[in-house]
């Protein structure tokens, strides 16, 4: 079936704003502020469609953009990844691509850097949110409290005084527990505030880079440039680091056998970071206790393993579900995009640097047609 073209829009001397996704709900002051300065095409949804989204670009149908915003994170995104194929249809003089959602491993953030494009994501706006999920989990995890749910809810007395007078035996309290934290970036270290503040935990933490030392002071966390010591101490291991595009597996079996008998494990950062079968065989095998998760490795779909294990507890992607999160997501994708085009920094650049480094080796393309943005990084 042909796609129906979209009517390319008038000329302006304004710069122009492609617009991904649903209408602004929670800022429409910000929106209308933006309006007055830039112009800005809003394709309808049959429009984002992958065959249909790159026909668009290939025509030209919206023109010369300098920005593209996806202020919604539910929607705005049924082209698929961003990838290759698209990203190299996109017009020269674009400068910013300012999305919703903290993780990028749908984007392809080496690939816009060759071609002077900045990403910006909401990193910050989902972090008190999927800070109290991870929190959640914790007390979940050390206090079987999937089985418990499981047996009020399956309205059988029998279950019910059997979770009563047995769950007790195998449950703890976090409190004075070590909390072993793979990635201590924003959500990352407001889960080790909130777990030493709440619980008393011991902090220790794995990262590419080292927290500042009054940052570390004030939850008394213990850095590990070695992965494997960390986890030789850790009672309860969580991730919160981003996956990458085609990344491989971070949890495997190889390093579920480091931890402590009887651990406990929560994923709050990507499904894609697991090895889902080797979770499970640490699950039946009782190397781990019980798993967190809110995250899985084949969303919309669960692991049919481990979907029934008392000792699993799970949720649907929605740590960073709550209002104040979407109304965040907004604020900053708009914000970005307004910067960025007005010769500003951008809040939150993902990879300023790389687009540093490609000027540098002479590899961007020009797209890009100033370095205002680069002063993100």
């Amino acid at each position: 079936m042909p796609i129906a073209m979209t009517p390319s829009p008038p000329p302006s001397d304004r710069a122009r704003i492609l617009f991904l996704g649903d209408d602004i709900t929670y800022n429409p002051t910000l929106y209308q502020r933006l309006t007055s300065q830039f112009d800005i095409v809003h394709p309808p949804p049959a429009d984002l469609q992958r065959p249909a989204f790159l026909q668009h670009l290939r025509d030209g149908s919206w023109g010369r953009f300098q920005a593209i915003m996806r202020p919604s994170w539910h929607t705005g995104g049924e082209m698929g990844n961003w990838d290759e194929e698209l990203i190299r249809l996109l017009p020269p003089g674009l400068k910013v691509y300012a999305s919703a959602g903290a993780g990028y491993d749908w984007v392809d953030v080496f690939a816009l850097a060759k071609r002077g494009i900045l990403y910006c994501n909401g990193a910050g706006a989902s972090t008190e949110a999927v800070g109290d999920m991870a929190l959640w989990h914790i007390i979940s995890v050390f206090r079987n409290m999937a089985s418990s749910f499981l047996a009020a809810r399956s309205m059988d007395p029998k279950q019910f005084s059997l979770a009563h007078h047995e769950l007790p035996a195998t449950s703890y309290n976090p409190r004075g527990r070590t909390l072993g934290i793979v990635g201590l970036g924003n959500i990352g270290y407001a889960i080790a505030l909130k777990a030493y503040a709440a619980f008393g935990m011991k902090i220790l933490y794995h990262d590419i880079v080292r927290k500042r030392r009054e940052q570390e002071d004030l939850v008394q966390a213990e850095f590990h440039s070695d992965i494997d010591s960390m986890l030789r101490e850790t009672d309860c291991l969580l991730l919160a680091t981003p996956s990458t595009l085609g990344g491989r597996p971070f949890l495997t079996s190889e390093l579920i056998a480091q931890l402590p008998r009887g651990a406990r494990f929560v994923n709050i950062a990507r499904g894609s970071l697991v090895d889902e079968d080797a979770l499970a065989e640490a699950l039946e095998s009782g190397q781990l206790a019980a798993a967190g998760l809110d995250v899985h490795a084949s969303e919309p779909h669960v692991n049919a393993r481990m979907v029934n294990m008392p000792n699993v507890t799970m949720t649907c992607h929605t740590g960073g579900g709550a209002v104040e999160t979407k109304t965040a997501f907004e604020q900053l994708a708009m914000e970005n995009v307004e910067r960025i085009l007005k010769g500003m920094e951008a809040l939150t650049a993902v990879n300023g640097h790389l687009i540093k480094e490609s000027m540098t080796n002479g590899h961007a393309n020009g797209h890009a047609t100033n370095g205002d943005w680069n002063r993100a990084s």
